[in-house]
């Protein structure tokens, strides 16, 4: 029989109440971000299907504009992953004082590494669109050059706002977070009806309702961690100076998971160079294809994000067994969330593409992609990320940089890039690629795993 952990051992500290997490500290970690995370990508979605109203152009543009924008947001959350793991293993090892320090070197780095990424973007962006996406009609590119200004200049509140998240996360509060999405997406969605639809904005109208709605975010998360009675208290922010110690440890983290996620999203933008050429037809269906895959898989990124905090506090405190068993047991609630997350989604595809206002070749390009994804997603996908997360939490980063990249360039690129130019399946050939490195990915993690080479020595000493 395969020994994921000690069962006798587990059962003992279940026995004695010495888990860190029951099932109800569990459930009230984890519900909160699948909520947020969900009404995030539901939200994406109404914005999404609002721009489509306007036309083919500019959900391309958006789109487009996207696929560059999610490689910075990756950026961004590599650092909140940094931040959430070495913050949950200090309050693991009951050091409330090193969780602070340590979240107050990671504000200052973000801050100064979001400022420098805002200010490349604005002055390389015409450059940079005409680079990668060249090739487009000109009405999607002008376009495209107005969505990049406004939402490059929301990068320093959306950066803060992630790790101001991911603090409240560390310290097992994930609700506060959701509440302030939740209102943030209400702002959201209301700036779009007014700016799209009420002063006829079009796509500047999305991006300017995107920009206020971050500053909302970080604004106000701020503001809470700055209150005494939070887990990690974060104030006085022009006292903060470098602490080059504190701050290698963040970015010991944080480097290799932005390596991980940028060569992602530079994966992503290949793959979407690759299929730009397409009608604007097919790149509509791609584009909201890509928002329903998202929210399908809302529930197992979410549950990884809470598996981060739950293996951070474990590892803080010594409890390796506890680290593993909570590897499998939420694991486990993953693959089941995402199967009906998947049935559902493909339910709604049909009325998404309608109220959305889709080409009837769109629409049925569109649902054919979910259909696939509905069948693959639920076999392959779960495997290939949610472990991952809990083993990163353990510091077992560069493992997974190391394996993301291999995976993502010699098996989805290359196998989409070939598909594509090559045999001609069109938007297809991303989703055959993506469903090969799902599989890929999740032999490696799961032998990795059980391996136990993943359990590293804490990033912290206990206090």
């Amino acid at each position: 029989m395969i020994r994921l952990y000690d069962r006798q051992k587990i059962r003992q500290e279940m026995q004695q109440g010495t888990l860190l997490f029951i099932n109800r500290a569990l459930a009230a970690l984890l519900v909160p971000i699948i909520i947020e995370q969900f009404l995030n990508s539901f939200m994406g979605m109404v914005d999404t299907m609002m721009v489509s109203n306007v036309g083919s152009y500019a959900i391309t543009a958006v789109s487009l504009v996207d696929s560059i924008n999610n490689l910075i947001i990756q950026i961004f959350s590599a650092m909140a992953t940094g931040a959430s793991i070495i913050c949950s293993q200090y309050l693991g090892a009951k050091d409330r004082e090193g969780s602070k320090q340590a979240a107050r070197q990671v504000v200052l780095t973000v801050f100064v590494i979001s400022m420098s990424i805002m200010t490349l973007g604005l002055i390389f962006r015409r450059g940079l669109l005409a680079f990668i996406f060249g090739s487009v009609e000109d009405i999607v590119m002008e376009n495209c050059l107005v969505y990049f200004v406004l939402t490059a200049l929301s990068y320093p509140f959306l950066a803060l706002f992630n790790v101001g998240a991911a603090f409240f996360r560390a310290g097992g509060n994930s609700k506060y977070p959701m509440v302030i999405s939740l209102i943030s997406n209400g702002i959201n969605i209301a700036g779009n009806s007014i700016l799209i639809f009420g002063f006829g904005l079009g796509v500047f109208g999305a991006a300017a309702a995107t920009l206020v709605s971050r500053m909302f975010c970080m604004i106000v998360i701020f503001i809470a961690l700055a209150r005494p009675r939070q887990a990690i208290v974060i104030n006085h922010y022009l006292s903060i100076r470098p602490q080059p110690e504190l701050i290698r440890k963040v970015l010991a983290i944080g480097i290799p998971s932005g390596i991980e996620n940028g060569m992602f999203q530079f994966g992503k933008l290949s793959i979407q160079s690759t299929i730009s050429v397409l009608p604007t037809t097919a790149l509509a269906a791609q584009a909201m294809t890509n928002i329903l895959e998202n929210v399908n898989g809302v529930v197992g990124i979410s549950i990884g994000i809470g598996l981060m905090t739950v293996v951070g506090q474990c590892i803080g405190a010594g409890k390796r067994e506890q680290a593993k068993y909570y590897v499998v047991k939420i694991t486990g609630i993953a693959w089941v969330g995402i199967i009906i997350s998947c049935l559902l989604v493909m339910a709604i595809v049909s009325p998404v593409t309608k109220i959305a206002g889709m080409e009837p070749e769109s629409a049925a390009l569109c649902i054919h992609m979910v259909a696939a994804i509905t069948v693959v997603k639920p076999i392959a996908w779960t495997l290939s990320f949610v472990p991952a997360y809990g083993m990163r939490a353990a510091g077992d980063v560069k493992f997974s940089m190391i394996t993301s990249m291999i995976t993502m360039w010699t098996v989805r690129v290359a196998l989409c890039i070939c598909l594509a130019k090559v045999f001609g399946f069109g938007t297809m050939a991303v989703w055959y690629g993506m469903f090969a490195d799902w599989t890929v990915r999740s032999i490696v993690f799961s032998c990795r795993f059980m391996s136990g080479r993943w359990l590293k020595t804490s990033l912290v000493e206990k206090a």
